[in-house]
């Protein structure tokens, strides 16, 4: 859950480091580090907190350094600290390794390389990796290399350089993801395409098992076993200012603006005029979506409470019986799955570890795959049968919000694919025709901008806040209060409201602020008692609901009116309002918005 650069060739190499780890700040860290090649050995500069504390060290004496790697650590052995950023050194000082991942047989390592006498100096389970180069090392760098990953448990994606070995470094990828940038006389490593996009357009995208031997402008791959194997190259097509704030105070702020154009990308060819849905990359036959018993969506997080939209669409558009599970949870439950249980994974990033993990389980089972990610490539889309891009573009704010709204778009889409094969889907032109009008709603809703920037003025003073809400508004309610607290640091929490009676209203207090969802239609009655009941214990209550919704008005404090969607499509059109919410509140505190403290935004590790 951190970020990897490497660099090869006849240009400086500490500006391209340093740039690379700045692209990859998206993904969550706390210390940072580079190890060069300068002047026949290997220096190394690293320190906790942010990159521009590691900046401050780095001079003009690395000018001559003409290759290197580089690493942004977020902690999982060991607390963040100088010593345990990332580059790590062997024994001699000349091996250095960048790691993402857990070695979960570190330990053990640990004492066997002890007792041979090597000497640890971090908490990390990395450091490992270091010395094993070293115990392995005979005069052959990618053979070191290929000696040590048979000895590992756990996952890695790697960089390994030497003293020695002054125009080679060394690749290597299990679960966790690793580039490699393809230029002429110069070669690339990273973890994700935004950090190599100023340099190159052209990658090798590794699989599991994969290990890279890299010179300037070569790359040789190689299979676990050893033998070489054919790539094809991966061309990124994206606009180098899609990484970029484009003019807007934060990132999260541009990605909520994006969403419109987001939703565009996602129902782009394939919504039909008659209804009918064309999903590359998922090819049920009418036989197998005809034997679908079950639907078990997994998911982590944001894309958790997707699912959670996903499981009501399926349920009541479809009739099938669907579990919506947290995947650290599922993958230990020891689930009931089958073949004719459709294995449902949701994960922006694609390498969710978590996810993945259970992703696995359900296809051991023997249950088909569908996976909804938003990256070419990843892990997630690699592995499952059946695959939806999202389409949402490079997602730098940790906080999700065009990641989610696509996600939610997909889950409408699969519904009406399986409702066409499955011959079961009266309701398909409706659901279509609001799909088309829902990327001019969300334009709609992002014009109340002014006004919800007002509103959580209101609210940042606060500790606490309820989000409520029924039926489709419960998920979107949870999804709201997730992003309320994770930028904000605002302690919130969200209720099906039918439960405020069971032990919720002691909670609430004079001034508390209360958001209520209310744009379910034929829960509107009940939606209205539940905010009385609130209102009646002191509450400040906001309430979001469609244009004509007139009654929400004489029981809320203060009313955000959305565009007439239809009940169904309501939570693509409601969570907008939630997410400026949250900006602004966090704003108003104050916060780092785009970089919450303690979060990453890609969980590849448990």
């Amino acid at each position: 859950m951190c970020g990897i650069v490497g660099y090869l060739g006849p240009r400086p190499a500490v500006p391209i480091l340093v740039q690379g780890l700045e692209r990859l700040e998206y993904r969550g860290y706390d210390s940072a580090g580079i190890a060069v090649l300068n002047g026949g050995g290997l220096v190394v500069e690293k320190s906790a907190g942010k990159l521009h504390v590691l900046k401050s060290r780095l001079n003009g004496n690395l000018a001559g350094a003409r290759v290197g790697i580089g690493h942004t650590r977020w902690a999982t052995h060991g607390r963040p600290s100088d010593v345990n950023a990332h580059p790590h050194l062997d024994c001699t000082g000349r091996i250095a390794v960048v790691h993402n991942g857990i070695i979960e047989n570190y330990q053990e390592l640990r004492q066997e390389l002890a007792a041979k006498g090597h000497r640890f100096i971090s908490e990390t389970d990395t450091e490992v990796l270091a010395h094993l180069v070293e115990e392995f090392y005979a005069g052959d760098l990618l053979q070191a290399v290929f000696k040590m990953l048979p000895v590992l448990r756990g996952s890695y994606a790697l960089a390994v350089m030497s003293a020695d070995h002054p125009r080679e470094l060394v690749g290597a990828r299990q679960d966790s993801p690793l580039i490699v940038g393809l230029a002429a006389g110069e070669t690339y490593l990273a973890s994700d395409i935004p950090a190599l996009l100023p340099y190159t357009r052209d990658n090798y995208i590794l699989e599991n098992g994969e290990v890279a031997w890299i010179t300037p402008g070569e790359v040789t791959v190689y299979d676990a076993d050893g033998s070489r194997k054919s790539k094809e190259v991966f061309h990124v097509a994206w606009d180098l200012q899609a990484a970029e704030k484009g003019g807007y105070a934060h990132f999260m702020l541009k990605e909520i603006h994006e969403q419109p154009r987001a939703l565009r990308d996602t129902l782009a060819g394939r919504l039909q005029d008659d209804g009918r849905v064309r999903l590359e990359g998922v090819n049920f036959t009418p036989e197998e979506a005809a034997a679908l018993e079950k639907v078990a969506i997994i998911a982590c997080g944001t894309a958790h409470y997707a699912g959670m939209v996903g499981k009501y669409l399926l349920e009541k558009l479809l009739r099938l019986p669907v579990e919506d599970d947290v995947a650290s949870e599922f993958r230990y439950r020891e689930p009931i799955l089958n073949e004719h249980t459709l294995g449902l994974v949701i994960s922006q990033s694609g390498e969710t570890a978590d996810t993945l993990a259970s992703l696995r389980e359900a296809k051991k089972a023997g249950a088909p795959v569908l996976a909804i990610t938003n990256v070419v490539g990843s892990s997630v889309a690699r592995e499952a049968d059946h695959v939806i891009y999202t389409w949402a573009g490079p997602e730098i704010a940790v906080a999700s919000t065009k990641a989610y709204l696509t996600q939610v778009a997909s889950l409408y889409l699969l519904a009406l694919h399986l409702g066409e094969k499955r011959s079961h889907a009266p309701w398909a032109q409706e659901i279509a025709g609001g799909l088309k009008d829902l990327p001019g709603q969300v334009e709609e809703v992002l014009k109340l901008e002014p006004r919800i920037k007002e509103l959580a003025g209101r609210i940042a003073p606060h500790e606490h806040a309820f989000f409520i809400g029924r039926g489709l508004d419960y998920p979107v309610s949870l999804e709201g209060s997730l992003k309320l607290k994770e930028i904000s640091y605002l302690h919130a929490e969200a209720y099906a409201a039918g439960e405020l009676k069971h032990g919720t209203l002691a909670l609430i207090e004079e001034g508390t602020p209360v958001i209520a969802l209310a744009t379910q239609a034929e829960l509107l009655e009940k939606m209205l008692s539940n905010i009385k009941e609130v209102k009646a214990r002191g509450a400040w209550v906001l309430a979001l609901t469609q244009e004509g919704n007139t009654a929400v008005a004489e029981e809320a404090d203060a009313v955000l009116y959305l565009p007439p969607v239809p009940s169904i499509l309501a939570p693509a059109v409601t969570v907008v309002p939630l997410q400026l919410l949250a900006y602004y509140t966090a704003v108003a505190r104050g916060c780092d918005v785009d970089k919450p403290r303690n979060l990453a935004k890609s969980v590849t590790v448990e």
